[in-house]
């Protein structure tokens, strides 16, 4: 196995089930990307929400 693959494996088990999750559907997505050839043109959607929330706030 791929020492990245190795690593991930080890951290899924030690982090909480919550961040195991995020984890594994960022890593998910980045899979989907990746197979259509397409990292290139994609943004996190984690980030991109981020952005969508800051132009929503309204200015002090």
């Amino acid at each position: 196995m791929d020492a990245l693959a190795e690593q991930l494996d080890a951290k899924l088990r030690e982090w909480t089930p919550a961040t195991a999750g995020e984890v594994r559907d960022r890593v998910a997505e980045i899979i989907e990307c990746a197979d259509l050839d397409v990292l290139d043109l994609t943004r996190s959607r984690l980030v991109e929400q981020e952005v969508l929330d800051l132009l929503d706030e309204s200015p002090m």
